[in-house]
């Protein structure tokens, strides 16, 4: 399936402790070129990485390929080049004000948008969907369930009152997020909403998704899982 990639211009506009921040950020949709796409999907980048980072860029081109109309975007502090990411009440605001922004693109309500991201970008789009924000899914690509070596400082407890479909994605050998405390928490968001959340591992995978003993570009990386989430979007759909 062809598609094609038009940038644009975000506004945003974020309650903070600070006072109220609006700004603009940049994004990118990539759809299919021809026909209504099969959903709406927003996917924001991980910490140290923008939107234009191959391993996003091979990620919403396949998705698009599959069918998705996905708006990738950068948070105010990789739009400023800064190095340390925005606090949670801008991410959060960003993220609320890019779902509007996408809704009211492609004609439909947040409800309908699936709330996608890299790391950081997904543990924002967590928070936002746990505060209120309305979105169809959640998909987390490296959900950043602890930092490196500190395994004590679980970021979960927002996550079990989460009450719409939620994808995790997970390298094995990913350092943010410990296997058999990967597996904890998604049996916890089970209980807590059953037949809400998925765990999919990729085996040999770290936080990047480089699998071990296989030589391949970011682009590749990110390209292999759009057809799992796909999967995941298509039944998400039917719930």
């Amino acid at each position: 399936m062809s598609i094609t990639c038009t940038p644009v211009s975000i506004p945003v506009s974020a309650e903070t402790p600070k006072g109220l921040v609006e700004t603009e950020v940049s994004g990118l949709w990539a759809e299919p070129a021809d026909g209504e796409p099969r959903g709406v999907v927003v996917l924001a980048h991980g910490a140290g990485a923008g939107m234009a980072h191959p391993f996003l860029a091979g990620f919403a081109e396949a998705l698009a390929g599959l069918g998705y109309a996905v708006l990738r975007f950068n948070f105010p502090y990789m739009e400023a080049g800064k190095k340390f990411p925005d606090r949670p009440p801008l991410a959060v605001g960003t993220w609320n004000s890019v779902l509007a922004y996408a809704a009211e693109t492609k004609g439909t309500t947040a409800s309908g948008v699936v709330a996608a991201g890299k790391s950081f970008g997904a543990r924002m789009a967590s928070l936002a969907v746990a505060e209120g924000t309305e979105a169809a899914a959640l998909v987390h690509l490296g959900y950043p369930l602890h930092p490196p070596g500190k395994p004590e400082k679980l970021r979960d407890e927002h996550l079990y009152g989460i009450r719409i479909p939620q994808l995790f994605v997970e390298g094995t050998r990913d350092t943010f997020a410990r296997v058999d405390l990967m597996e904890q928490v998604a049996a916890a968001l089970e209980d807590a909403q059953p037949g809400k959340a998925t765990l999919a591992w990729v085996e040999g995978g770290d936080h990047s998704f480089n699998v071990k003993g296989l030589k391949r570009e970011p682009e590749e990386a990110g390209a292999s899982l759009a057809p799992l989430v796909a999967e995941f979007l298509t039944e998400a759909a039917r719930t």
